[in-house]
């Protein structure tokens, strides 16, 4: 006997009458639901503070050297690279902690390969540095 699916969720109705929010105000909470993700890990990883320090850091010389519109541009995808592969590497660390508390090979492989992650983006991170900030410095 076949039966058809009944839908999750309802359709929604105008905003304020079926209960559910509407699709703006979905949209709206699911921003909420990153922040909170952002702040849990910037209150829980020791190095997402230290990235932030630095970036902070770096805001201020860019600041203080003049540095060009697409220097800026450089910089801004850098520090949002290193954010986000630490960002990345938190969540993965989350759930292979949540899968497994035993010590086990493939855990190990997968956090390593997530910390190798933020060890390329921190790298190339320096590198943008030094090649917006070497020749105003050193030059």
């Amino acid at each position: 006997m076949l039966m058809s699916a009944a839908p999750e969720h309802p359709p929604p109705g105008p905003p304020g009458t079926s209960g559910t929010p509407g699709p703006l105000a979905r949209f709206l909470r699911a921003f909420g639901f990153a922040g909170q993700g952002v702040w849990q890990v910037v209150r829980t990883e020791r190095n997402m503070r230290v990235h932030l320090a630095v970036a902070a850091a770096v805001i201020v010389a860019g600041v203080l050297y003049r540095v060009s519109a697409v220097d800026w541009a450089c910089l801004a995808l850098a520090i949002g690279l290193v954010l986000t592969a630490e960002t990345v590497n938190s969540a993965l660390e989350t759930l292979t902690d949540l899968h497994t508390s035993q010590h086990h090979p493939l855990a190990k492989t997968a956090k390593d390969a997530a910390a190798g992650a933020v060890l390329i983006a921190s790298v190339a991170a320096v590198g943008v540095g030094a090649a917006v900030f070497w020749p105003r410095v050193f030059g």
